[in-house]
């Protein structure tokens, strides 16, 4: 029996899965880490504490699934994406903590390239839109405030990447400078349609090409883990951003399928293939994945910046709960939210709105609003802006999509998932394993290694645990989306730049 390891570093923890070749999994375990938030709008993380969580995630994964190493045949990453890590090639510390996909520091920043006419050239390069959640900016701002940032990285002393490749670099020991392009053609620097670094948009954002890592495919040979990583060697032939693993995970391998993944965002993509579609409606051409020496793949994405955060800030920023699983039975405690509306854009709203100036709004309250209301509002609130990107998505493809294929830790809400159904009229399918980055990443890894010939022999993986259908009649479902859209204009521009 040939294993496969698959690392996931998220946002708020990182987990470590081992699955056999028929991707049962056997073993995980996972550990979560520190956000720091120095300044309002600002989101940080310890790039070491990260590397550290997910070798020890790894080593306890393993010694729980009771296998030898030398059994496990690849390892596959999957990441949280746009974040930076820049760090020190000869003593491989970070010169900074880890700038978050959530922060929005370089606000200003982007508004001026956007005012200076330069988001028509980003997206026609990268599909993607003027906006700080993106990588570039980020790593403009590090190379900025650190002594001789751009001296030190023309040079070559520094190295930078998303987390892809700063696990890549502590699994082989620096060996490896390397990225994936589903990671890259999030960094606002990759050219989508040749895969390669772009010289005018590096000359853009100020960033010097040694510093960049060297992009490769998501299946594939990509670098060896060292022996003390896990006691032998283990080669890496899977790595993948979470959501295009999560795409993958749910076999969306066909243009037109759909996938939203409910973690501390929420993303929605639609696989169009061969071809980089270009959206009308504000949503991003991103580049799915690419196999081998085969062509580049593609989608179209939307991203909801607070989807369970928006939990975790009931938890943590209320402490009206005091597990996140809890909120489900305080939001089933009420029929419905009692008029009260929640707009989670603690950090800005992204599609198709992009507004990095939106702040959180809580709205229709009155003496009689409890702490459960609220809870119910917080669901109502995921559910409304996934709505936002199906609605945009549905403009973009002129078809109404079937079903919507959910995955992530907050899909094992059967109420957010039945609300999400009512608020879109449309079927949502919940697979049997939720955990659809990690299969993604397993997947392209044992692909790489040969465990599996080609990717047909993973189409019978996929099994849907339940099904909601729609209970809300039609009349009802457009009042409440009139109230959202309401809602989402008294909480847009709400920080105005300085």
């Amino acid at each position: 029996m040939k294993y496969i390891l698959a690392l996931d570093q998220g946002t708020t923890s990182s987990r470590s899965i081992v699955y056999d070749e028929n991707l049962k999994p056997l073993a995980s375990s996972q550990k979560e880490f520190t956000q720091h938030f120095p300044e309002p709008g600002r989101v940080e993380h310890d790039a070491a504490e990260i590397w550290e969580t997910v070798r020890t995630t790894a080593q306890e994964a393993v010694a729980k699934a009771g296998i030898d190493a030398r059994s496990i045949a690849s390892i596959g990453i999957t990441n949280q994406r746009e974040t930076v890590v820049v760090w020190d090639r000869r003593t491989g510390e970070p010169v900074h903590r880890a700038i978050v996909w959530q922060d929005r520091r370089t606000a200003d920043y982007m508004s001026a390239l956007r005012e200076g006419g330069k988001e028509p050239l980003v997206q026609s390069r990268t599909g993607l839109l003027l906006d700080p959640y993106f990588s570039a900016s980020k790593l403009h701002w590090i190379l900025r405030e650190i002594p001789n940032g751009r001296e030190r990285a023309a040079a070559g002393e520094l190295a930078a990447g998303t987390v892809d490749s700063w696990m890549l670099s502590n699994l082989t020991g620096g060996k490896t400078h390397a990225t994936d392009v589903s990671n890259a053609s999030r960094t606002m620097l990759m050219n989508i349609h040749t895969g390669a670094w772009d010289p005018e948009l590096l000359a853009l954002f100020d960033i010097p090409a040694p510093l960049l890592p060297q992009i490769g495919p998501n299946s594939g040979p990509l670098g060896t883990a060292e022996a003390g990583f896990l006691g032998t060697e283990i080669p890496i032939c899977g790595a993948v951003g979470d959501q295009q693993s999560a795409l993958f995970g749910q076999l969306c391998t066909k243009p037109g399928l759909v996938k939203c993944t409910y973690g501390t965002g929420c993303f929605l993509l639609v696989f169009t293939g061969p071809d980089a579609v270009t959206s009308k409606n504000r949503l991003l051409t991103t580049v799915a994945w690419k196999i081998g020496g085969g062509p580049l793949q593609y989608a179209i994405e939307g991203s909801v910046f607070m989807g369970g955060a928006s939990i975790q800030w009931l938890r943590d920023g209320l402490g009206i709960i005091r597990s996140a699983p809890e909120v489900n039975a305080l939001a089933a405690s009420v029929g419905d939210s009692g008029g009260v509306v929640l707009v989670p854009a603690f950090t800005g709203l992204g599609a198709p709105y992009w507004d990095a100036g939106a702040r959180g709004a809580l709205l229709g309250m009155t003496r009689g609003t409890t702490a459960a209301h609220i809870a119910r509002a917080t669901l109502d609130g995921i559910a409304f802006q996934v709505a936002d990107l199906v609605e945009a998505m549905q403009k973009d493809s002129g078809a109404k999509i079937s079903a919507l294929r959910v995955d992530g830790g907050a899909c094992a809400s059967d109420l957010l998932m039945q609300t999400q159904a009512d608020i879109l009229g449309t079927p949502v399918e919940r697979p049997t394993n939720i955990e659809s980055t990690a299969l993604g990443a397993a997947m392209m890894a044992g692909l790489g290694a040969g465990v599996w010939r080609d990717m047909d022999a993973l189409s019978e993986i996929r099994s849907v645990e339940r099904r909601f259908t729609p209970e809300t009649a039609a009349k009802s479902r457009k009042a409440r989306l009139k109230l959202w859209k309401r809602a989402v204009k008294r909480a847009q521009k709400w920080e105005i730049s300085k």
